[in-house]
């Protein structure tokens, strides 16, 4: 269940109460006329399952209500009614499934972006990944992986494909180069610093490793492993299910494989660097096209649920139409 608020000018109110009005997935209108101050209008909220919103939505941005108010979505927790239920049951597939692209979007608008906190956490995540590979443990390589932050900007260029949105696509390719660059030549300077205070030596480097070495060996399970979690992180991220993220973040080796590479470069072990080189772009390039992939028929599916419910509201709509005139006679 979403709360769909609607701050909205007065022109345009009865056409925003007749959307959520003859939409069955809606379970519950409140209008607060002239509660809006800016803009100067009236506030409209309504109570809605998940699986009309898309629809919805799209009818509200066609009255430019972007552009002259806002349209605020929020999830609801835990609910209490009978008409909620009606709702959920009257509209077809499933909240789990549903689709809410403005929600995915904005999602991704915010995890893409290039700022600080993305670059700390790029960082951090990758030197963690060097340290637990000259420490050799899977435990460290693990905790890299969940801290790292990549997997929203790799999915975004996907949602961008997807969706025609190329200023997502431009947005998370730079946060996805900046972020993996920034973090390989401050690891690389770490790496240095360790070497030549005597902490690392080059053993611990090119010597065997066996709880690390997947790192700098990628092999077809690599491409699949990466293909599967990302068609998970996407589920995860387009649908009421937040489980699977985790799951994802443990299951891809893309920051350990760039924590490899500032470790090779600063000791000069060029295979190890073009081992791990490949290692992560084999793992960038599985994750975006199963991103795209599982997107992609996201939206097919969707498509047809959307269809199916157009067909319904229109025949709702001439079955009032009908009783109306009935009643008239």
């Amino acid at each position: 269940m979403l709360q769909i608020r609607v701050a909205t000018p007065s022109d345009l109110t009865s056409e925003v109460m007749q959307i959520f009005d003859d939409d069955p997935g809606v379970s519950g209108i409140a209008m607060f006329e002239g509660a809006s101050i800016k803009p100067a209008g009236d506030i409209v909220s309504a109570d809605i399952v998940r699986e009309a919103a898309d629809d919805v939505i799209d009818q509200l941005r066609a009255l430019h209500l972007a552009e002259r108010g806002s349209i605020h979505i929020e999830p609801v927790a835990t609910w209490i009614s009978d008409a909620a239920l009606q709702a959920d049951r009257r509209t077809p597939g499933s909240g789990a499934d549903a689709m809410v692209w403005s929600e995915v979007t904005q999602r991704t608008y915010e995890e893409s972006e290039l700022n600080w906190t993305f670059l700390s956490f790029m960082t951090m995540a990758t030197t963690l990944a060097a340290i637990a590979i000259v420490v050799d443990s899977q435990i460290l390589v693990i905790g890299a992986m969940v801290l790292g932050p990549e997997f929203v900007p790799i999915a975004a260029l996907g949602l961008a494909l997807v969706r025609r949105r190329a200023g997502l696509g431009f947005y998370a390719t730079r946060t996805l180069i900046v972020g993996f660059a920034t973090a390989i030549a401050l690891t690389t300077a770490a790496a240095l610093a360790a070497r030549g205070l005597g902490w690392i030596s080059i053993e611990q480097v090119v010597g065997p490793r066996p709880q690390t070495d997947f790192i700098y060996s990628p092999d077809r399970w690599s491409f699949i492993v990466a293909v599967i979690a990302a068609s998970a992180g996407v589920l995860s991220l387009t649908s009421a299910k937040v489980g699977g993220l985790s799951g994802v973040f443990i299951s891809v080796t893309t920051v350990p494989a760039a924590g490899n590479i500032a470790l090779g470069m600063a000791f000069g072990a060029w295979q190890e660097v073009a081992g791990s080189a490949a290692q992560l772009g084999v793992n960038l390039v599985g994750m975006a096209a199963a991103g795209w992939a599982t997107l992609a028929f996201q939206q097919t599916v969707w498509s047809a649920v959307s269809e199916r419910r157009a067909r319904l509201l229109t025949r709702r709509r001439a079955q009032k139409t009908k009783a109306a005139r009935w009643h008239k006679k």
